[in-house]
């Protein structure tokens, strides 16, 4: 029978307790959610500043499908470019300090059409061991020399580039926050080295997008940066609150993947709905900075609840919080449980992550109330109780 190895991989995940349905949300995206007809307090959204059903977005949206319609009927390359696109496009690369911007359907088709367009077998790409899927497929999509170089570890990144002097372009990928640990890159380091080395550096700002720098503006303006990292790759359905991703980079660049980035070539372009919400997204993270001040200070309070409980949250220094359970059962259960009573905060587990390093991932937002984040540790000591779980209070 066709794909029988499918039905049995499907099997086993269902024997071992590892197999995990989705999830339909009732409602908005929010500090709160309803599943299954009840409240639950949202952990798993990276809906970070709460633009996702921010009005303004939402109103901007509205007028623009009323002005430009639905959808845009062609690729950009044809006819789907809207002065919209442009505008924004340009409004994005003064956000970020570039010279230029060029947006994708998604973050993952941005790092899929860079990587492949941009790097050939003359070159090498050097990228760190923990980095998104999107980035490792993009490198397989490539006819580059690849390198892996250990988690943050410089000596090893050093190391690498030492070894690959002989090709015409070396390229350093790294994450800006890591988004299964919530640790930040390195970075002031990692483009020193590069520097030293007459190499360039990408830097995807997923989960630094609209969270770090001056109004949200990524890893690379935090450490004051600016202008000496090749391409930023970001997303605008993270923090940003919408869809599609983009990298910010020099006018070349630009012009050279308008020609030759696939995902961009062959994918529809943003509906007006979409480009609108994200014009307004961007102006609100310039015009609303008490969002940043409470998505830090929800942070910082619920880090420190995990921590006086006695959970390990690894070296997360973001919204991003994991809590390490270990095995992928407990994880499961865990999760489970805390929907019971009134959180949903989704386990992550192999092979998203390595296998024995399961956990719940959390991630608070600026919507956050103190209250919702009290009753989501309260929930994380009893489900702790419930399951056996060694604390180190």
């Amino acid at each position: 029978m066709a794909f029988e190895h499918i039905t049995e991989a499907i099997n086993e995940m269902k024997e071992q307790g590892t197999f995990r349905k989705l999830v339909p949300l009732e409602s908005a995206q929010g500090n709160e959610v309803t599943i299954d007809g009840k409240s639950l307090v949202q952990l798993s959204s990276n809906n970070y500043l709460g633009l996702a059903n921010h009005p303004r977005l939402k109103q901007a949206a509205i007028e623009a499908v009323e002005h430009y319609g639905a959808g845009t009927g062609s690729v950009r390359t044809i006819a789907g470019t809207f002065e919209m696109h442009e505008a924004f496009e340009r409004e994005l690369a003064e956000f970020k300090h570039t010279e230029a911007s060029l947006v994708f359907q998604s973050g993952f088709a941005t790092n899929l059409g860079v990587l492949s367009a941009l790097l050939g077998p003359e070159d090498v790409v050097i990228s760190d061991a923990l980095n998104h899927a999107s980035i490792i497929d993009g490198i397989r999509l490539t006819k580059a020399a690849r390198r892996i170089y250990k988690h943050v570890d410089l000596e090893d990144l050093e190391k690498a580039l030492k070894e690959t002097q002989d090709y015409r372009t070396r390229l350093v990928v790294t994450d800006g926050v890591f988004s299964m640990d919530g640790n930040i890159a390195p970075l002031p380091a990692i483009v020193e080295l590069a520097e030293k080395y007459d190499a360039a550096v990408m830097v995807d700002d997923a989960h630094a997008s609209g969270v770090l720098g001056k109004n949200g503006r990524g890893t690379v303006n935090h450490f004051g940066l600016d202008g000496r990292v090749a391409l930023q790759v970001g997303t605008l359905s993270k923090a940003i609150g919408v869809l599609g991703g983009y990298v910010a980079c020099s006018q070349d660049i630009r012009d050279y993947l308008i020609h030759k980035g696939r995902p961009f070539l062959f994918s529809t372009s943003h509906p007006p709905a979409v480009v609108a919400a994200n014009r307004e997204a961007i102006r609100v993270m310039k015009e609303e900075e008490e969002l940043f001040d409470k998505l830090w200070a929800n942070t910082e309070f619920f880090k420190n609840g995990l921590r006086d409980l006695g959970f390990d949250i690894g070296h997360a220094t973001t919204p991003i919080t994991p809590v390490m359970l270990g095995e992928e059962t407990l994880a499961h259960s865990f999760s489970d449980k805390l929907k019971e009573h009134g959180v949903f905060a989704q386990s992550i587990a192999f092979p998203t992550v390595e296998r024995g390093k399961a956990r719940i991932r959390t991630i608070v937002t600026a919507e956050h109330t103190r209250d919702d984040l009290e009753r989501a540790l309260e929930a994380f000591k009893t489900v702790a109780e419930e399951l056996n779980v060694t604390l180190h209070a």
